[in-house]
């Protein structure tokens, strides 16, 4: 069996919920050893989070295969006390409390890196580590709403579109994790010292408007403000949008190019609204309202059939269970039936979208499952187990 590319690599995860969890779910899935450390008294709040099925948190289940489970009391001198001499061993600590909380618990970024100053400290929070706000308390739809996100989305003139997934927490906190924590190794390579990889998901939920905002700071006082469904790729182009069918189903065309529209105008039978297709303007509002209206003449089923063979960017917006039949993802190996014997049944698991080797598929551990066995890897001894409680 071929190496996984992170094999080597140890991971202490000491965060909760999502952001923190799928940044280290995807260190796992490539190969990593995480240990995650969980309070004694309930561990990672997800756990408990519905859904349940066979009295397992189906959130916690996804977001946590492929790791241990190690619970330590870090407001306990001897909680501390462990997790300062376990980091000597191990590559990369991420930690998603609010900015100063390690610190307060005596074990902040200063303290464990003079433990072991090749560690790689990873800390994710909502405004990141400095800044007016940065004690701030959110959740993703805060960070994505400050970021900008939301008031782009929605239809010119109406209100703004709550985002159906988190955006901030994935995009802009997991995702930076990962590209910091690797850009860390990378750099340790040459430098033999590990760093603080700061992320804040509200500077990285930014990112997703970085075309637009970038283009509104290069035209400076030339350009206006950022429109909600007016611009380009939010709803203000024909050619770039959602279209409703007769039977309530929903078309999404993104034939952005002309090569691509004039194709999906001739399957219309109108190649006359390809004049002005990019206007500016009632002109471009009135090929809109055309095409709405098309579309709206026939159920989905008719739009497949019509538009089937082509290679023109319009595709059918999947609903409920879809994605899971999509033959696609089936071929690209997204989806892993893997055997769990404490459920004693088959799960399928999602698996995240990096693959770089047979992924392993073990099942979420239960709450402090690997306690005694991380720390005697780390040299603790019986007495020294008995005096954490193990």
């Amino acid at each position: 069996m071929s190496t996984l590319p992170l094999s080597g690599l140890r991971v202490l995860d000491l965060s909760r919920l999502l952001p923190g969890p799928y940044a280290t779910l995807v260190l796992a899935d490539l190969g990593a050893t995480v240990v995650k450390v969980e309070e004694p008294d309930g561990g990672d709040y997800v756990r408990q989070m519905p859904p349940e099925r066979d009295g397992v948190g189906a959130l916690f289940y996804g977001l946590n295969r492929n790791k241990r489970s190690l619970t330590l009391n870090l407001k306990s001198p001897e909680g501390r006390d462990a997790l300062k001499r376990l980091v000597r061993d191990y590559d990369v600590l991420v930690e998603s409390f609010r900015p100063g909380v390690m610190d307060k618990l005596g074990v902040g970024e200063a303290v464990l890196r003079a433990e072991n100053p090749r560690l790689i400290y990873c800390a994710i929070s909502g405004y990141g580590q400095t800044g007016p706000d940065r004690l701030k308390a959110g959740h993703d739809l805060n960070y994505v709403a400050r970021a900008g996100l939301v008031g782009y989305g929605g239809e010119a003139g109406g209100p703004p579109s709550l985002p159906g997934v988190q955006m901030g927490d994935i995009g802009g906190g997991s995702l930076f994790a990962l590209v910091g924590i690797l850009a860390a190794l990378y750099e340790r390579e040459r430098t033999g010292l590990g760093r603080l990889v700061d992320v804040s998901m509200t500077d990285g939920a930014t990112a997703f408007l970085h075309m637009h905002l970038a283009a509104r700071l290069f035209m400076g006082e030339q350009g206006g403000a950022l429109q909600r469904g007016r611009e380009a790729l939010n709803g203000g182009y024909a050619c770039y949008g959602l279209y409703r069918t007769a039977d309530d189903r929903w078309l999404a065309v993104g034939a952005l190019e002309p090569k691509f529209f004039s194709g999906v105008l001739e399957r219309l039978g109108r190649l006359d609204l390809l004049e002005d297709a990019y206007a500016p303007g009632d002109a471009g509002l009135r090929v809109k309202a055309e095409l709405t209206r098309l579309f709206s003449e026939h159920p989905m089923a008719h739009w497949k059939e019509r538009f089937a063979g082509s290679d023109l960017c319009v595709e059918s917006v999947a609903e409920g269970d879809e994605v899971l039949d999509d033959a696609q993802l089936r071929a690209r190996g997204l989806f892993a039936e893997a055997e769990d014997a404490r459920l004693g049944r088959k799960v399928t698991h999602l698996l995240t979208p990096l693959r770089m080797g047979p992924t392993p598929v073990r099942a979420p551990p239960t709450l402090g499952e690997h306690s005694r066995e991380v720390l005697a890897e780390a040299g603790f001894t019986e007495e020294e187990l008995k005096r954490l409680g193990l």
